[in-house]
């Protein structure tokens, strides 16, 4: 969530450009994983070069610990909401990485803000062609000792200015901070001198999977209305309770595992039902072990036991469907998001390629599905290298605008409409086409082929603004060969076709909707499996 405020108080301006406050490396070398591209610890009297307004009250430079010095930012209650540090960072050699973010801070009496994106402020602001992007953890409030505070950000490949801001945003309260660290996590990837000719790696020999995805509520009935359909494909949730929290949070193993253990024994009872009726089927983790934090990342890289119970997980599933015609692949996680990594544990990319291998030394046949992190985004391929393990697809999801497609699920209505101006924006099917973009270059670049697992709009988007969406997301699909699943079948209403525009009717609506046949008229030109 972009940070949307200014800050008040803005009391330091300070370009920390060499030695000082950091370790910017500048030339032409690009960086490298695990390098170290910034490092800023307030001990030094070069490290606080610049700094501005330090005698405000606000803002100064206190005893940290163990001799070390801090960076403080105290506003008390009835201020101005706002105060903070500004470090210019070298955007040139920080450009298309992807990169770690984790500051060492201390917070005392910090009020809970309005938006949970507010509070303990440890964020990045990138300047790109696109305009301005705001990446920062969702901020931390009230009373704790030193931690670490962090994220994940994907840095614009032609990011032009960015800088580190430490503070406070919307509250009041006093806040410390004495170790800064970015860390080059990926850098940026380098696409072929020259792109691969030949035939693709699919995973079936059909012209398209098109299909929908399905929750555990599925019912055989359900499937045979999803056949009647013309529905050759189904991408089968294996989602514990809710998403995106569960019960998998609570960190217990031995009830994940009679868990995952119930609802794939549902799946097995319905395979035959998904065969009789020419759906091929693929299976979806979407609740990992370990669940979510808080803040929605996963705990899969918190602690090692959950790596090991992910990829003993996917083994067991191997095992289990090799050789079921009915299974097309595996999507070894959804939507993954890192956060702050744990030490000493594998990065998604890095363990996704581990559990990639381990589930081909038992199943040589079935696609293997990868999304890429944070959340499946297609911006998260800028920075994904293809994995060296045959047979895989690459997944994205698609939500643009978000705007437009979420508007009223997580607050009221906002009537955007569709094509038209969303969030600053002209949305029309050319600007569908740019966000697509960084998917097709992967799959012409690598010779990889695309599968959208998700894609939707909310039904209650005004007149047939959701219809419209649809049928451009799904014509530059086709346009470029990719299988894909609608969200979602008779899962959740907002986003089921098969009710009408009216948010407070909650009934499936008496003949089909434009959304469902528009769905039918492009399920009616599937093929089955042989």
């Amino acid at each position: 969530m972009p940070w949307t405020g200014r800050w008040t108080v803005m009391v330091l301006a300070a370009a920390l450009s060499t030695g000082g406050a950091g370790l910017p490396v500048r030339g032409e070398v690009p960086p490298t994983r695990g390098e170290v591209l910034f490092r800023c610890a307030f001990d030094k009297p070069q490290s606080v070069r610049g700094l501005q307004g330090l005698q405000s009250g606000q803002v100064e430079l206190v005893p940290g610990r163990e001799g070390r010095t801090a960076l403080c930012v105290r506003i008390p209650a009835g201020k101005p909401a706002g105060a903070g540090a500004r470090i210019d960072l070298d955007a040139k050699r920080l450009a298309g990485c992807r990169i770690r973010l984790v500051a060492v801070v201390k917070a005392d009496n910090v009020a809970k803000p309005p938006n949970p994106w507010n509070g303990v402020e440890v964020m990045l602001h990138m300047v790109a062609s696109d305009g301005g992007h705001w990446v920062q953890p969702n901020g931390e409030h009230g009373t704790f000792d030193w931690k670490k505070v962090g994220t994940v950000v994907d840095v614009p490949a032609d990011a032009k200015a960015i800088s580190l801001h430490l503070g406070l945003e919307q509250t009041h309260g006093a806040v410390w901070f004495e170790q800064v660290e970015i860390t080059c996590l990926t850098p940026p990837r380098t696409r072929p001198a020259s792109r691969p000719t030949g035939p693709v790696y699919k995973g079936h020999n059909l012209p398209r999977l098109r299909g929908t995805m399905i929750n555990r509520r599925v019912s055989a009935d359900d499937l045979r209305v999803l056949a009647s359909w013309g529905a050759n494909h189904v991408r089968w949730q294996l989602n514990w309770n809710s998403f995106p929290h569960s019960p998998a949070d609570n960190g217990d193993l031995a009830a994940y595992d009679k868990w995952i253990e119930g609802t794939l024994k549902k799946l097995d009872e319905l395979l035959p039902v998904c065969h009789e009726l020419g759906i091929l089927v693929t299976v979806d983790l979407h609740t990992p072990p370990g669940g979510r934090d808080k803040a929605l990342s996963f705990r899969l890289f918190q602690e090692k036991r959950f790596q090991d119970k992910f990829v003993e997980l996917w083994k067991g599933i191997a095992r289990r469907y090799r050789g079921n015609a009915s299974v097309w692949g595996y999507d070894l996680v959804n939507e993954p998001v890192e956060g702050l990594m744990g030490e000493e544990l594998m990065d998604w990319p890095a363990l996704a390629e581990h559990t990639a291998r381990a589930v081909r030394e038992i199943d040589g046949d079935h696609a293997i599905i990868i999304e890429p992190a944070p959340w499946g985004s297609i911006e998260g391929l800028k920075h994904f290298q293809p994995l060296n393990v045959p047979r895989v697809v690459y997944s994205v999801h698609m939500y643009q605008p978000h705007a437009f497609t979420h508007q009223g699920v997580y607050g009221p209505p906002t009537n955007l409409s569709y094509p038209g101006p969303i969030a600053g924006k002209h949305w029309d099917k050319a600007a569908i086409r740019r966000a697509f973009q960084v998917a097709r270059d992967f799959q012409l670049d690598y010779g990889a082929h695309i599968y959208i697992g998700e894609f939707s709009a909310i039904r209650w988007a005004p007149g047939d603004s959701a219809c419209n969406y649809l049928r451009d997301v799904i014509d530059v699909m086709e346009e470029y060969g990719w299988d894909w699943a609608y969200h979602a079948f008779r899962e959740w209403q907002g986003w089921s076709v098969e009710h009408g525009g009216d948010r407070n009717d909650t009934r499936p609506s008496a003949t089909p909707t434009d959304r469902q046949k528009l769905l039918q008229s492009w399920f009616k030109q599937n093929r089955r499996p042989n």
